[in-house]
């Protein structure tokens, strides 16, 4: 409310496409100057009319302009009621945790992000005294036969598609309307593919969980999650744990997410194209594997993921059979920087098991098809020729290395 008292709606008009609206502020803050820019409130606190009387804001924990600038603009493309934005997106995760009461059941998918898996494994049994399910969320079947079997116990379901990092698809409507039918809430943690691709609200989510760090702002400077959500009560327990808890994003990094969202749509559709010709060239490789992409035609997912996704996305992921082989693709790159995260507009490459899941333990990895030889590459804007070109380098040198007496591998899987 206090943050909706500082904002000036703006006209009305027809509804324009998203990439426009990533330009164009839904609502501007109530600034006397009418800066192009949105402006940035770095401050802690705010000078109030009187000692009974209370402005839009008095304490940046409980609201910050800046950061309703960027929660309103998520709001508007997520076609969300109401969004919020977070220190970090496990932060973002960890609040939804909070609408599981003790004793409630939560339920995940096999192949999700290590943070979220952690958390699952470690902190909501141990700590909060949730009980925990995971199940393969690309087969229907086996998530309703879950559902059923817990008898109305499940609070929340927590999807990912694609999943992180084997780049599973799930049906996410036909995950909803399970879990509505059985009481459940469900939160679609959609960093993949951000609003430009897909939009879990308008499938029937009522919790869209995007990493900031990622696609939002764009450049490997912010760390962040959005929480978006429809229905006034379920927005306002969000509010009160965000407020409570104080785990919101700071005003300098909602301001940083701000312009990054502007190019947003520019950055990803690059950025899958990119994707799109790397994993036509790993697929055609002799030393890969397996791909996994959602933009290919032959992956099992591709007639769910055309439906409910508007492209492939920008991450790839392959196996090789070998760790070493593995190991020397990732580290001959040169373009590719081995790291965690995905999303920036610089290239990244990584080996899952070894950075991002390293906190899965081996065994729940072994079970769930996470080998260890996996490479996952997230594509940025650089040029397409360049990029193949060099993993082509970086295939050869791996190549050469695993048929030479000194580079035989010992590490398949």
């Amino acid at each position: 409310k206090l943050a909706a008292a500082a904002m000036k709606a703006g006209e009305e008009g027809p509804q324009t496409s998203i990439e426009t609206r990533l330009v164009h502020l839904t609502n501007k803050l109530d600034d006397p100057f009418d800066s192009v820019a949105p402006p940035l409130y770095q401050t802690a606190t705010f000078n109030q009319p009187g000692a009974t009387d209370f402005g839009a804001y008095d304490y940046s924990r409980s609201g910050n302009p800046t950061r309703t600038l960027l929660e309103n603009q998520m709001a508007d493309i997520e076609n969300a009621d109401r969004a919020f934005a977070f220190a970090s997106g496990m932060a973002a995760i960890a609040t939804v945790m909070r609408l599981v009461k003790p004793g409630q059941a939560v339920l995940a998918g096999n192949d999700i992000y290590g943070g979220t898996q952690r958390f699952l494994g470690k902190i909501a049994p141990d700590k909060q005294g949730l009980v925990v399910k995971h199940v393969d969320m690309t087969r229907l079947d086996d998530v309703k036969q879950v559902l059923e079997a817990e008898g109305g116990n499940i609070r929340l379901v927590i999807v990912e598609s694609p999943t992180n990092p084997r780049l599973e698809v799930c049906d996410i409507k036909g995950i909803c309307d399970l879990a509505h039918a059985h009481g459940a809430l469900v939160c679609v943690d959609n960093s993949i593919m951000a609003p430009i691709f897909q939009r879990p609200i308008d499938l029937g989510a009522d919790i869209s969980m995007t990493s900031a760090t990622k696609f939002i702002a764009g450049h490997s400077d912010v760390t962040g999650g959005i929480l978006s959500a429809v229905g006034a009560e379920l927005c306002d327990e969000i509010y009160f744990h965000q407020n409570a808890e104080g785990n919101m994003m700071s005003p300098f990094e909602c301001w940083l997410s701000l312009r990054g969202i502007k190019t947003m749509a520019l950055r990803m559709k690059e950025q899958a194209r990119n994707a799109q010709e790397i994993a036509n060239f790993l697929e055609g490789h002799p030393l890969v594997k397996k791909v996994n992409y959602a933009g290919l035609e032959s992956h099992p997912g591709s007639d769910i993921h055309a439906r409910q996704a508007s492209s492939g996305g920008s991450i790839i992921s392959f196996e090789t059979g070998s760790v070493e082989v593995s190991r020397r693709i990732v580290e001959d790159t040169k373009l590719f920087k081995i790291t965690v995260s995905f999303g920036s507009v610089t290239s990244l490459i990584s080996m899952p098991c070894y950075m991002s899941h390293a906190s899965v333990p081996a065994e729940i990895r072994k079970e769930r098809g996470l080998v260890d030889d996996l490479v996952r590459i997230s594509a940025g804007i650089e040029s397409t020729e360049d990029l193949i070109a060099d993993l082509k380098r970086a295939f050869e040198s791996a190549e050469k290395a695993a048929v030479s007496p000194a580079g035989r591998s010992n590490g398949s899987n």
